[in-house]
């Protein structure tokens, strides 16, 4: 399901590309110099979480525009964070007294990002696509409890002899890559809807992301989402 709408989406945004560039040569109004959009966003790779933020664009250079955008995941977490949670409560379970214990484990991302936005100069039915590309940082905070009958145990683990690495605790802040794309429409005035998908990368913890034999380690997701902004 959450490839299929994935795979809808990206359908959209191409078909208006590709619609625009036959129907209608580019507009002669003079494009607006500054946007600003609130967004929301659904987020998805190795779990299925919410993403929400803001973007601010400056035009540069014809329509070539500079964007800065800034926002928040609820949830990244690779698969092997939740098998490490999964084995500390598979031991806590066997300790006396404790009983079937349960993790509850997400990997919040804060991110920033800078990068060029190219509109292309082509409409169809005041649909405006665009791509984009940047660079930026993204922090990554592990957030673990575990429970059990209902009775959070996380403050007491030290007094189980558990101690939590660093691979189930603390946070990290890794570079961020940002690709995508989406298609604006013009919906009253100066307001504009901006329908978006991109696609992110964050450098693995504790590792140099351009060496060659870390470059398909990493955390890897997808937002796909709705930003209602104003150009001025």
């Amino acid at each position: 399901m959450r490839s299929h709408r994935v795979r809808s989406l990206c359908a959209v945004l191409v078909g208006a590309m590709l619609l625009g560039g036959v129907a209608h040569a580019q507009t002669s109004a003079e494009p607006s110099l500054f946007y600003a959009e609130a967004v929301a966003q659904s987020a998805f790779g190795n779990v299925t979480s919410q993403s929400y933020g803001g973007e601010v664009g400056v035009r540069v250079w014809k329509t070539l525009q500079v964007f800065v955008e800034f926002g928040h995941v609820r949830d990244v977490g690779p698969d092997d964070f939740r098998a490490s949670a999964q084995l500390v409560a598979g031991f806590l379970s066997q300790l006396p007294g404790v009983g079937g214990v349960t993790p509850s484990v997400k990997e919040p991302a804060t991110f920033g990002a800078v990068g060029v936005r190219y509109p292309i100069p082509v409409t169809f039915y005041r649909a405006e696509p665009y791509v984009l590309a940047g660079v930026g940082a993204a922090k990554v905070t592990k957030n673990v409890s575990f429970s059990a009958s209902g009775k959070d145990l996380t403050s007491s683990l030290p007094n189980l002899s558990v101690i939590l690495g660093s691979d189930l605790s603390g946070d990290f802040t890794k570079p961020m890559l940002v690709l995508g794309g989406g298609v604006v429409w013009p919906v009253w005035r100066s307001v504009i809807v901006d329908v978006q998908l991109r696609f992110n990368r964050i450098a693995a913890e504790g590792q140099d992301p351009l060496a060659p034999e870390h470059l398909n380690k990493g955390t890897s997701f997808g937002r796909v989402g709705v930003g209602v902004g104003y150009r001025f």
